[in-house]
């Protein structure tokens, strides 16, 4: 009935019909939208109003403006950057020992700390006029994904104070006098920060939390004043056990009236020493065994006064939209962070494993079954990289996009569990032996503290992207809510007037365009460029329009009840996803200077993303509540069937090589892997085994022949074959001593820990 409604309405628009008449039209479509439309809460509208639409928005409407997206700064360090990369970060690397921290001290060094407070390690957002280092996204992206192919601990210890906490809410939101005292003191490491947001009632519903603060009297520094009595508790809070001031988000109500007539303020955030009475802090949690700092802070009774409000009285609350604007930022730089810096060290010691491992005569890396596993950890990597560098970069443009860094969040910390499995299935026994020699394990035990913290995956994916995407990244819908929200009826409906025209003609337009590209398979859409990628931008500008006509579909007759067909939204915000992903591998290809060893990488990322939209689609059609509907939806979309396929073997095989074999394009795709130095650490060790194995390869082809000829031992223990070898004069003395020295660290790097009894 209400999609009978809307088509005859939109005849009439059509036929032209006058300004009054239209109004009288408008106004029964009016009263159907405000029962279809889903209502907004107040929470809800902070949330949609907060941050930006970015490159998000252009995906979600249906006309991606290529140039546009190339036109974007390539985001890059600065010199001041690039020297702290190359001296501090190397510094605290070479200072680092995995193992030790997390399975011994369940902690940081003493005078790891000390150089992390000393080095500005804490204070890389905070502008230098304070004290602070006033680095780049791109820059604070990259410090701690080098940290993090080292330690987790370490990285996860750099990143909090750098992400959604005092920091960065005191720069957004702080008072002058506020700024002035506390962010010298976080950047020279004299106050160390947490923020305490979640707690055993509130985690993924964040702005469900039970903690209150009543506007009250009280009594502060001897004086009388009005101030605000908190009662909290909090858990898995990051850095709580060790923190010297505490950021905390709570509910203020003033049931007095002492600031007014309003009773329920709203959520708050406020700023408070940890040595201030009544401030519990320093049980610690165990998440996953790893050695960072994460425990939980408590408070009854607790008075603080109105000053201590990040913001002043004035920023009473304000603290959802704050935490929104904040949370959105920071999700986009710190959790893809480590998501990357585990594909940068898989990828290197994956392809270094799996050459140095042999078995029936051969490298592990030669069987398809194991190039299979291992090109996704390669291809996967490349995405990794370039959504990291797109995403940081859209920060750096001083602009805070939710959904983008919602699909950065979610995707790269999935991405990352992906990457880490197939790592373990090709190192096997190698992998599952924790010890010093074990460089996958602790990444494997941090994976799920990714999935979880700043917005669970499952909230994410099927809330976050598609739920806030649809009314921030549409052109209309937001603005016709607020019009339907609006309690002024007259006033409502004049906005909705306004708008309706144009919404009825955004879906007419992509309907017919839907169709003509679906016969056409999007032959005729234009490419930015030439060459190899050509085909893949026609194609995605065909799946935006896609999408941009299935969600209006979709919103129009599910409405409200949408927000509860989760798996429905989630596989739309599948599809903007991957749109997403995709042009981030673009833009990083031709930011790169399309080099052609990368091309295996791109058609990778590119084919698998359009396979996985395709793959949505049909899910979607497949479970739509009407059958009519998604029939003809998906002849119109997909008229001649769903064609888009995974990424062929040859691309596998191409990405395998190119990882498999020392080379400049094997150093640029995982820069950012730590390498140890000398065969002490592991991944030095592995890496040198690998290399002296390919600088020995005529020799070991020649005592493979030699064997094959019958003229030395068949199966037989390397070192009595390079001695035969050696003995018949197939290599030299010289060679010989090269490949025993070979021998002796492929062997070691393919071993593993073992503990004397009670030596654990």
């Amino acid at each position: 009935m209400t999609l009978l409604l809307i088509l005859v309405i939109t005849l009439a628009l059509l036929l032209g019909v006058t300004p009054i008449r239209r109004a009288l039209i408008s106004a029964p479509v009016f009263k159907v939208f405000k029962k279809i439309l889903p209502p907004l809460s107040e929470t809800e509208q902070q949330a949609m109003e907060a941050g930006d639409v970015w490159w998000d928005g252009d995906l979600f409407q249906g006309k991606p403006d290529w140039q546009k997206l190339h036109q974007f700064p390539k985001p890059k360090l600065n010199d001041e950057e690039q020297a702290f990369m190359d001296q501090q970060v190397e510094t605290l690397l070479a200072m680092l020992d995995d193992y030790d921290i997390v399975q011994k001290k369940r902690d940081l060094p003493e005078k790891v700390w000390d150089y992390l407070k000393q080095e500005g390690f804490f204070a890389m957002i905070i502008p230098k006029s304070y004290g602070g280092r006033g680095f780049s996204a791109i820059a604070n992206s990259t410090i701690v994904s080098r940290i993090a192919s080292r330690s987790l601990t370490a990285a996860v210890t750099v990143m909090v104070p750098n992400s959604l906490g005092p920091g960065e809410l005191l720069m957004h939101y702080g008072t002058d006098q506020q700024k002035d005292y506390w962010l010298p003191r976080l950047a020279d490491g004299r106050d160390v920060p947490c923020f305490a947001l979640t707690g055993p009632e509130a985690g993924s519903d964040a702005g469900g939390i039970p903690d209150t603060g009543v506007v009250c009297r009280g009594e502060f520094e001897g004086k009388e004043v009005i101030g605000i009595r908190l009662n909290w508790d909090k858990r898995y809070i990051t850095l709580s056990p060790v923190a010297t001031v505490l950021g905390l988000a709570f509910k203020m109500f003033d049931p007095e009236g002492l600031l007014g007539e309003k009773k329920d303020i709203g959520i708050t955030c406020a700023l408070i020493p940890t040595s201030h009475p009544g401030v519990e802090i320093g049980d610690r949690h165990f998440p996953m065994g790893m050695a960072f700092m994460n425990g939980t802070t408590y408070g009854k009774d607790v008075f603080i006064p109105l000053d201590w409000i990040i913001g002043g009285p004035d920023y009473a609350g304000r603290g959802w939209r704050m935490l929104v604007e904040c949370l959105s930022a920071g999700r986009g730089i710190s959790l893809p962070a480590l998501a990357t810096a585990t594909g940068h060290l898989a990828s290197r010691m994956t392809g270094a494993y799996s050459y140095v491992r042999q078995q029936f005569g051969l490298s592990i890396g030669k069987f398809e079954g194991v190039q299979e596993a291992f090109a996704r950890i390669g291809g996967l990597t490349y995405g990794l990289e370039a959504m990291r560098v797109m995403t940081a970069g859209a920060i750096d443009l001083k602009l805070s996009p939710g959904v983008v860094t919602a699909i950065a969040k979610y995707h790269m910390t999935e991405m990352s569990r992906t990457i880490l499995n197939d790592a373990f299935d090709i190192h096997a026994g190698r992998a599952i032996q924790l010890g010093p020699k074990n460089y996958l394990a602790h990444g494997y035990m941090g994976v799920p503290i990714s999935i979880t913290v700043e917005g669970a995956n499952i909230l994410t994916r099927n809330l976050m992207i598609f739920g806030q995407g649809a009314t921030r990244c549409h052109p209309y819908v937001l603005a016709e809510l607020q019009a339907a929200a609006n309690p002024d009826a007259e006033e409502g409906l004049k906005q909705f007037d306004g708008l309706l025209l144009r919404h009825v003609g955004f879906a007419l337009g992509n309907t017919f365009s839907c169709l003509w590209q679906g016969l056409t398979a999007a032959a005729f859409n234009k490419s930015p460029m030439s060459g190899e990628t050509a085909r893949y931008y026609k194609q995605l500008s065909r799946m935006s329009r896609a999408l941009a006509l299935t969600a209006d579909i979709s919103m129009l007759m599910l409405g409200g009840d949408l927000k509860r067909k989760e798996m429905l939204s989630a596989r739309l915000g599948d599809v903007l996803s991957q749109l997403y992903m995709a042009s981030a591998v673009l833009k990083f290809y031709e930011d790169n200077g399309r080099q052609q060893a990368d091309l295996p990488f791109v058609h990778y990322n590119l084919q698998r993303s359009l396979a996985e939209i395709g793959r949505a689609f049909d899910g979607f059609f497949a479970n739509f509540p009407s059958t009519v509907v998604a029939v003809l939806l998906k002849r119109l979309i997909f008229p001649f069937g769903i064609g888009y396929k995974m990424p062929a073997d040859d691309i596998c095989m191409d990405i395998c090589d190119a990882l498999s074999k020392p080379g400049v394009i094997r150093d640029r795709l995982t820069h950012l892997c730590y390498i140890g130095e000398g065969e002490q650490d592991p991944t030095g060790l592995m890496e040198q085994a690998f290399i002296e194995m390919h600088q020995a390869q005529p020799q070991l082809k020649a005592i493979l022949l030699a064997q094959r000829d019958g003229k030395i031992s068949r199966k037989v223990p390397m070192e009595q074959a390079i001695s035969e070898a050696e003995a018949a004069g197939i290599v030299t003395a010289e060679q010989a001593e090269q490949l025993h020295h070979m021998n002796k660290l492929r062997f070691e790097a393919i071993s593993v820990d073992s503990f004397k009894q009670g030596e654990l």
